[in-house]
């Protein structure tokens, strides 16, 4: 299922690029509006400097953000690529600014869902994706922010009402993401397994958060159990529910809203 999830969201920004954004001129953000720029004022083709401007980027993001995550994200940037290559560039709308908008919220759908299933669109998105796990940062709006820079030097360089549009599109984008992939809420998890030591290396080893762990007795079996207790990021959810069930498919878990978070929320470098 959350293979299909990212099948479906690169299909969708390719949909959103293609019929809303580049037949109006409208850059697109991160390191493929750069990528343009660049193709635009060099020789240099295109798709060759965006290879190149995300391989350090794909790298850093393999040694941060972990191999599944990587895996996922260049899959998602090889079906975006065929989506752009395949889907014909035809424009659904006359109208440049109403394009810009429903061009921002389909392109803010796709990443949205692609970030959901644990993967990334590349470029500026691996970046939104470190940065909002050290730093607890609402990633559309970091997204935002860089891009924002990036149309700025366009508009320089080339037109101010395709910057503008950008703009735009870009801060819808930002929005939509936001309200698919995480509200930058705090979520409690409680886990109860007889699994607690595998769990709790399982959970270490790939999760930026530290967790306490309690000893206790089912009240029905009166058996040994460990009770796990940790505070994560809303967007993290998916992952960590995939992680308890690698380690225990029986493990009961109880996922609780929480209002505040006072003290040291992520984990602590002990090295």
């Amino acid at each position: 299922m959350k293979w299909l999830g990212l099948i479906v969201g690169s299909l969708i920004v390719g949909v959103g690029f293609n019929l809303f954004l580049i037949p109006h001129h409208i850059l697109s953000g991160g390191l493929s509006g750069i990528s343009m720029i660049f193709g635009m004022i060099t020789p240099v083709n295109t798709g060759l400097i965006n290879f190149l401007l995300n391989l350090p980027l794909l790298i850093l993001g393999y040694k941060m953000l972990g191999k599944k995550f990587m895996v996922n994200s260049v899959l998602s940037v090889i079906i975006i690529s065929l989506a752009l290559y395949l889907i014909p560039v035809v424009p659904i709308a006359k109208d440049t600014i109403l394009s810009s908008i429903f061009g921002g919220a389909v392109t803010g759908l796709g990443v949205g869902l692609v970030f959901r299933c644990s993967g990334s669109t590349g470029g500026f998105d691996i970046i939104g994706m470190i940065v909002a796990r050290k730093m607890d940062f609402p990633i559309g709006v970091l997204l935002s922010g860089m891009n924002a820079v990036v149309i700025m030097i366009s508009g320089f360089l080339f037109n101010w009402d395709s910057a503008l549009n950008t703009l735009v599109s870009i801060y819808v984008t930002g929005k939509v993401v936001d309200a698919i992939y995480t509200d930058h809420a705090k979520l409690t998890i409680m886990i109860i397994t007889e699994k607690g030591q595998e769990l709790r290396e399982h959970l270490l080893t790939n999760l930026y958060r530290g967790l306490t762990i309690m000893d206790g007795t089912g009240g029905y079996t009166n058996s040994k159990r460990n009770i796990l207790i940790t505070v994560i990021s809303r967007y993290e959810l998916n992952e960590v529910k995939q992680l308890i069930t690698e380690i225990d498919t029986t493990a009961f878990v109880n996922i609780t809203e929480t209002i505040e978070v006072m003290g040291l929320f992520h984990r602590p470098n002990l090295k």
